[in-house]
C-alpha cells in the first residue's frame, strides 16, 4: 500500500470516528458546533466524510471533548519493536545487528573469541562507543593500550588509529556503536589477515 492511500484510508476512517465519540459523550452538533466555533454544517459534512478534516477543525474538536489528537485520528498501531536478525560471522568474530534500518548509527552486540592476536589499529571517518557486558576487552587507541572490564565504556573518533579484540585470557562480549563508516570497517571489509578490528 502507497503512502497515499495509507492516508487516505486513515481520514477516511475519521468521520465516522468524530461521529463515534461525540455520540459517546451525548454531545449534540449544536452543543460541539457551540464549543468549537465550527459550524453545524462543517461538523456534520466532516463526520459523513464528505468534508476532509484539516488540523484547524480537528485541534477544537479534540479540546472540546478532551482526547488526544491521535485518538480522532486513529493512529496506526506500533508495530512489533522487537529486532529479528540473524548474526554475521566475520574475522572470527560474532555481530548481533541491534538495528534495522541502515545507514545512520548502527549498534552491534560483538563477541570476540578467546585467542592470542597481534593488535593491527586501523582508522575510518566516525566516531565509536563500546560497552563491555562479559569478560575483558582489550582495546588500543593511538598510545593507550588498555584492558577494559564488564562494566566499563570507551568512545574515540575512529580517525585515531584503533583496535579491540581478545586479551588472550577467555571470550568477550561487548556492545558497539558506531556511523555507516564503522559498519563498512568492522562488518564488511574484508580482512587482510584474521586479527583485525
Amino acid at each position: 500500500m502507497s503512502t497515499e492511500e495509507n492516508v487516505e484510508g486513515v481520514l477516511a476512517d475519521v468521520g465516522p470516528r468524530l461521529r463515534r465519540i461525540r455520540k459517546e459523550r451525548e454531545v449534540t452538533l449544536a452543543g460541539l458546533s457551540e464549543a468549537t466555533g465550527i459550524s453545524v454544517s462543517t461538523l456534520s459534512r466532516l463526520e459523513s466524510g464528505l468534508r476532509k478534516p484539516s488540523l484547524e477543525l480537528l485541534l477544537p474538536i479534540a479540546q472540546a471533548h478532551q482526547v488526544p489528537l491521535d485518538e480522532l485520528v486513529g493512529t496506526p498501531p506500533v508495530g512489533d519493536p522487537r529486532v529479528r536478525t540473524a548474526p554475521l560471522v566475520r574475522h572470527g568474530r560474532t555481530y548481533w545487528p541491534l538495528t534495522r534500518q541502515p545507514g545512520g548509527l548502527q549498534a552491534y552486540k560483538v563477541l570476540v573469541p578467546q585467542r592470542n592476536e597481534e593488535p593491527e589499529p586501523r582508522t575510518h571517518e566516525g566516531y565509536e562507543w563500546l560497552y563491555v557486558l562479559a569478560g575483558r576487552l582489550r582495546v588500543v587507541l593511538g598510545d593507550h593500550d588498555v584492558v577494559m572490564s564488564a562494566g566499563e565504556a570507551a568512545e574515540f573518533d575512529t580517525r585515531v588509529p584503533h583496535w579491540f579484540g581478545s586479551t588472550g585470557e577467555g571470550p568477550a562480549e561487548f556492545l558497539s556503536l558506531f556511523g555507516p563508516q564503522g559498519e563498512r570497517m568492522h562488518v564488511r571489509a574484508k580482512p587482510k589477515r584474521s586479527a583485525q578490528s
